[in-house]
């Protein structure tokens, strides 16, 4: 059954997957979740805030995006952006955005959404006494936020901080509906190249088994350790 497998194209595109393929998956990954996290914690910060202005809105935005298949969303951004940008600015012709701008800030805003919840619940976690107290002591709504509670969310959520970050690095894998190169579009085309689909295609997933097995085993250790810091 396997006497037609020819594995040694995987090896020979070794620099090629790895240099540029997962260079650019963990480059987005690292970026998405980084600012997935940042516009999160706001989004969570506007939900609790109280005032209807500002949490509505936030409520509104988390349900929409949670609700939309990923590659819809990447869709929408690679191709309207540039309209709605002409439209906004006036130019003459669509604003050239670029695919993997357009990826990040697809990644970035659709991942707040998910970020934004773990987020909300970790705030909630924290016992309000320790709010009381520091309005007690003259701290505002923003130096409450920012010195006492949000450094205890992030450390109690950083698990599943993490773990929504896995299900990142995995969707990644769909910006190949915008004809960038990540990890499986690069063993895709190489494939496609060699005429070596099932060997490229079992050893691209025998990567992002061992990726995320791995990286979800760190993750439940972190787990373990901060259960027992609380």
């Amino acid at each position: 059954m396997f006497t037609d497998f020819d594995f040694g194209v995987v090896l020979t595109s070794l620099p090629y997957l790895f240099g540029t393929g997962m260079v650019f998956t963990l480059t987005l990954t690292a970026l998405a979740a980084s600012g997935g996290i940042i516009l999160g914690t706001i989004i969570a910060m506007m939900r609790l805030s109280g005032i209807t202005a500002l949490a509505l809105p936030a409520k509104i935005y988390v349900n929409f995006m949670r609700s939309l298949p990923l590659v819809l969303v990447i869709f929408w951004f690679y191709f309207l952006v540039p309209y709605i940008g002409q439209w906004m600015t006036g130019a003459s012709r669509p604003i050239s955005v670029g695919a993997f701008t357009s990826a990040l800030v697809t990644f970035t805003l659709f991942e707040a959404a998910f970020f934004s919840e773990i987020m909300r619940a970790g705030i909630q976690a924290i016992p309000k006494g320790q709010t009381a107290a520091a309005q007690a002591i003259g701290l505002t709504y923003g130096q409450t936020m920012r010195t006492v509670i949000l450094p205890q969310a992030f450390r109690n959520m950083l698990p599943l901080l993490l773990t929504q970050t896995i299900v990142l690095f995995q969707d990644t894998s769909l910006v190949y509906v915008i004809s960038l190169t990540d990890f499986l579009g690069a063993a895709s085309k190489v494939a496609q190249r060699d005429g070596r689909l099932v060997e490229m295609y079992l050893f691209a997933a025998a990567v992002y088994l061992v990726i995320c097995i791995t990286a979800s085993t760190l993750v439940r250790r972190l787990q373990r350790r901060v259960a027992i810091i609380r």
